[in-house]
C-alpha cells in the first residue's frame, strides 16, 4: 500500500514527512560520497573522504585520526589548517577527537570561544579560536565495540549540526571505518613502495615515535616520559609534536637531563 502525504495526496511520499524508510538526505550524501571515491587507491581514500564531509556539511575543514597508544595517527585532512588542528590535539593530549573516542558518541563543540566547550579543552580551544575556527565536531570512527579513531570536522562559525547533517557526519563516518577496518584485517594492496598504504600514511606517527626512542635514550626514562617531554616542549614552543620530532631526529635539538 502506498502512503500519500496530506500534504501531497497524489504524489510520491516525501519520506521526510511521512516517516518512511527513505532518507533523501542519506540518498543524497551517499551519491556525493560514492562519487567522491570512486576512481581512488586505497591510501587516496581518506582524504577524498575528508573532502566529501566538507562539501555535505557545513564546515571549512575536516581530518581524520587513527586511535593508538601515547597519541593520534592523523591519516589525513581536507586542507593544511585541519591537518594542524588535527597535530594539535595531538600534541595536547586533549580536544574533541580524544573525547570521542573515550566516550564513544560524537562530540560537539559549538562554540569553542565561550561557554562550557571554551572551558572544556581550555589550551586546545584558544588555538583553535586564534586559527579561525570557532567549532569543532568529532565523530568517532568503530563501533560499540571497539573506536578505532575519530573523523574531526572544523566550523569558521559557531553553531551545532541539525539532526540531519549528524546523521550525514556519522554516514561519512561509517563509510571511512569500513575502509579501515577491511584494510586493517588484511585487505589491503601493496603500495608502490612495498609498503601496506596504511602504513605509509602513518609515516608521520612513526616519526614521533623514533624521536620518542631517541629521547628515551637521552634522558633515561620510559616513552611515556619522553613522549611527556615532546609534548611539553612542543607546547612551550608553540610547536606540534611532529615538528619537534623532526628536529630530535635531524639532530637540532636533543633533551638534556635536569
Amino acid at each position: 500500500m502506498v502512503v500519500r502525504s496530506r500534504d501531497d495526496p497524489g504524489g510520491d511520499p516525501d519520506p521526510r514527512r511521512t516517516g518512511g524508510d527513505l532518507d533523501l538526505d542519506g540518498i543524497h550524501a551517499a551519491d556525493v560520497i560514492a562519487k567522491g571515491v570512486r576512481g581512488a587507491e586505497p591510501g587516496e581514500v581518506p582524504g577524498r573522504l575528508c573532502e566529501v564531509a566538507v562539501e555535505l556539511l557545513p564546515v571549512a575543514g575536516a581530518s581524520v585520526s587513527l586511535r593508538s597508544d601515547g597519541m593520534p595517527v592523523q591519516l589525513s585532512a581536507s586542507n593544511a589548517r585541519a591537518a594542524h588542528l588535527a597535530q594539535l590535539q595531538a600534541t595536547l593530549g586533549d580536544g574533541p577527537c580524544r573525547s570521542a573516542v573515550e566516550t564513544g558518541a560524537p562530540v560537539l563543540a559549538c562554540d569553542l570561544a565561550a561557554g562550557r566547550d571554551a572551558g572544556r579543552w581550555p589550551v586546545f580551544a584558544q588555538e583553535a579560536t586564534a586559527a579561525g575556527v570557532r567549532a569543532v565536531y568529532a565523530v568517532p570512527l568503530g563501533s560499540e565495540a571497539v573506536y578505532v579513531g575519530t573523523l574531526d570536522l572544523y566550523r569558521d562559525s559557531p553553531g551545532g549540526l541539525t539532526v540531519r547533517q549528524l546523521r550525514v557526519a556519522r554516514l561519512v563516518a561509517g563509510v571511512m571505518t569500513a575502509a579501515l577496518t577491511a584494510l586493517a584485517r588484511g585487505d589491503e594492496p601493496e603500495a608502490r613502495d612495498g609498503e601496506a598504504w596504511l602504513s605509509g600514511l602513518a609515516a608521520d606517527h612513526d616519526e614521533v615515535y623514533q624521536a620518542v626512542g631517541m629521547i628515551m635514550a637521552q634522558l633515561g626514562v620510559g616513552a611515556d616520559d619522553a613522549l611527556a617531554r615532546l609534548r611539553a616542549d612542543a607546547f612551550a614552543r608553540g610547536r606540534t609534536a611532529l615538528d619537534v620530532a623532526r628536529d630530535v631526529l635531524a639532530h637540532r635539538t636533543r633533551f638534556e637531563r635536569d
